[in-house]
């Protein structure tokens, strides 16, 4: 009887600070390595490259160095010009000088995409409702970064870009059913077949 109380005395404390424990809850962090902190360092970085001056070896002093970075795909002619000219009813006189060039240069030409960016996931809430799968909050932060440059004879012809300058996403997720939920979805499906 006095082992009991001890043990309850030692347990009720701790189930009453997990109740609450934020600390206890997941985060994962995705970063791709990159000698840029933030979408507007590498999108200045980039715009740097100026078509038909801007050598390779210039564009890696910029921090694209396609020999030496993380995170780089080469991208074949073929995939170059489907990306440069999405469809074949553009005329050659409306497609950018770089474009062109790349053209004429055929198989010698090719891109490379430099992936950059973070990605920092942090869940958030009560630390029963997660673990038991009632309720989950995930809070995505972070930037994300996808520049094309095409080159031919080491000279940069063309260079753009895409990403997201800010992510701010929030996802809920409710289960009513807590950890039973996923046997209950399995449960549904058997019987619907």
């Amino acid at each position: 009887m006095f082992k009991q109380k001890i043990l309850a005395s030692l347990i009720g404390p701790l189930v009453a600070g997990l109740c609450g424990c934020g600390a206890l809850l997941p985060t994962s962090v995705n970063d791709s390595p990159s000698p840029f902190q933030t979408f507007e360092a590498v999108r200045l970085a980039l715009l740097k490259a100026v078509p038909n001056q801007t050598t390779l070896t210039e564009l890696a002093e910029l921090g694209f160095n396609p020999q030496a970075s993380a995170n780089v795909t080469l991208v074949p002619y073929p995939e170059v010009l489907a990306r440069l000219v999405p469809y074949a009813g553009i005329q050659p006189a409306d497609l950018d000088a770089g474009t062109r060039a790349c053209i004429a240069a055929q198989s010698a030409c090719h891109a490379y995409v430099f992936r950059f960016g973070a990605e920092h996931k942090k869940r958030e809430g009560g630390f029963w409702a997660d673990f038991l799968n009632v309720k989950r909050v995930t809070n995505t932060t972070g930037w994300r970064f996808e520049g094309l440059v095409v080159v031919n004879d080491k000279v940069v012809l063309f260079r753009n870009f895409s990403g997201e300058e800010r992510i701010d996403r929030t996802e809920v997720q409710n289960n009513p059913l807590g950890p039973f939920q996923p046997s209950g979805e399995s449960a549904a499906r058997a019987i619907i077949r």
